[in-house]
Order: C-alpha cells, then sequence, then structure tokens
C-alpha cells in the first residue's frame, strides 16, 4: 500500500499549494489554463487508446460498463459526496469544491498509470510507477486546485482507495491479471482521460464517474471468454 499512500499524500500536499499559494490568476489566464489542459488530455487519452489490441473488447467494455454507471449513478453519487462535504465544511466556493473534487478523482483513478501502477504494487512489491504518477498527479494538483479549489484536495481519498483496492487485489488473484487484461483496462482508462479533456473545452459535458464501471469490463469478458472457449 506504499505506491496509493505517496501517491494520495503528493495530491493532498500539492493541492493546498495550488489553493493557497498559486491563486488569484485573472480569468483570462484561468480559460486559457484549462483549454490547454483540455486538448492535452484529449491527445493523451486517445493516443493511449490506441495502444489497445482489440477494438469489439474496447467498445463493448465501454458500451456495457457505461450502462452499469448509469444504472448505478456514480456521477450522482460522487456529486452528492462533493456537496456533502462542502457543506460540512462550510466553503464558499460556488460550486467549485464539487467540480474539483470529482474531475480530479476521476482523472487521477482513470488513467493508464493508476491501473498498471497499482498493479505493478500487487503483484511485484515494485512501486516506481506510482511514484513517478505521485509526481504528475502533484503537478496536477497545483494547477487544478489554483482554479477549482480544495476539492481537489478531496481526490485524494477515492485515489487511495482505487488503487489500494487494485492492488491488494493484484497481490491475491496473480493469476487473473495477463498482459491482455491489463493491457485492454488501460486503453479504457485512458479513452475516458480522453473524455475529461471534451468536458474541459466545454465541447459536451460528458458523465464520465458513470462511465468507470467500463474500466473492469475487459477483466470480465476476457474471464467470461475463457470459461467458454
Amino acid at each position: 500500500m506504499l505506491g496509493p499512500a505517496v501517491n494520495a499524500v503528493a495530491i493532498i500536499v500539492c493541492a493546498l499549494a495550488g489553493k493557497f499559494i498559486i491563486r488569484n490568476i485573472p480569468e483570462r489566464f484561468e480559460k486559457i489554463i484549462m483549454q490547454a489542459i483540455g486538448i492535452s488530455l484529449i491527445y493523451l487519452g486517445i493516443s493511449g487508446a490506441m495502444q489497445n489490441q482489440r477494438v469489439l473488447l474496447l467498445i463493448c467494455s465501454m458500451i456495457f460498463g457505461s450502462v452499469i454507471g448509469e444504472m448505478l449513478n456514480i456521477d450522482k453519487g460522487m456529486n452528492s459526496v462533493g456537496m456533502w462535504a462542502e457543506k460540512m465544511m462550510k466553503l464558499k466556493e460556488e460550486g467549485k469544491f464539487t467540480k474539483g473534487f470529482m474531475t480530479a478523482s476521476i482523472l487521477f483513478c482513470t488513467g493508464s498509470m493508476a491501473i498498471v501502477g497499482s498493479l505493478e504494487s500487487g503483484l511485484t512489491g515494485v512501486h516506481q510507477t506510482l511514484f513517478a504518477k505521485s509526481v504528475l498527479d502533484g503537478v496536477t494538483s497545483v494547477i487544478f486546485a489554483s482554479q477549482m479549489g480544495l476539492g481537489v484536495m478531496f481526490s485524494a481519498i477515492p485515489v487511495f482507495i482505487y488503487e489500494g483496492v487494485i492492488t491488494l487485489g493484484a497481490s491475491f488473484m496473480k493469476d487473473w491479471f495477463t498482459p491482455e487484461i491489463i493491457t485492454e483496462m488501460s486503453a479504457v482508462g485512458s479513452l475516458l482521460i480522453a473524455a475529461i479533456g471534451f468536458n474541459f473545452m466545454g465541447i459536451k459535458e460528458i458523465k464520465i464517474a458513470n462511465m468507470i464501471p467500463a474500466i473492469f469490463m475487459p477483466w470480465i469478458i476476457i474471464a467470461v471468454e475463457n470459461m467458454i472457449f
């Protein structure tokens, strides 16, 4: 659990720095920064998704996973958690807290480094990928927190839980995570990162949280295939 813990601490420390040290950025700079981040995320997401080896598996995973997420209404649940935390802390960030919490949580959880790094930690005990991810997430947290407030800091909680569950699960189910499964899960996660980029650009508001179950669908689909064939 060392890797997930370091990642969570990096997000907290850097988000606090972004909120209280780098702030009061003029609106015109805020807008161009958000657009630059959006374009970068679209590129990173699409390039990562292109690493998949089975396009039909990717499409099916997105469809089935999104349907499950819509049924569970994960987006509404995360919004409720964000608004509850904002109310409990008596913050007046005009909705930025919840937006920061959701955006950062989804971005930091769905990337390929979160999946591969957590699996690496659980399977081999090596944490280098998550350490590298901690640096990237830290830099991103500084920028996000300066724009969207303390909600970014609280994303450390779902990140720690998400990565921790994968790490612990991998340590107990080593034979279940083949290179093919890891590749396809990472590709789906990358596609969700591209969707975050579209949200940043204001092109179309996508309920990405409801698509999170899609990340785990390649694992389930391939497992079913192996049982049948």
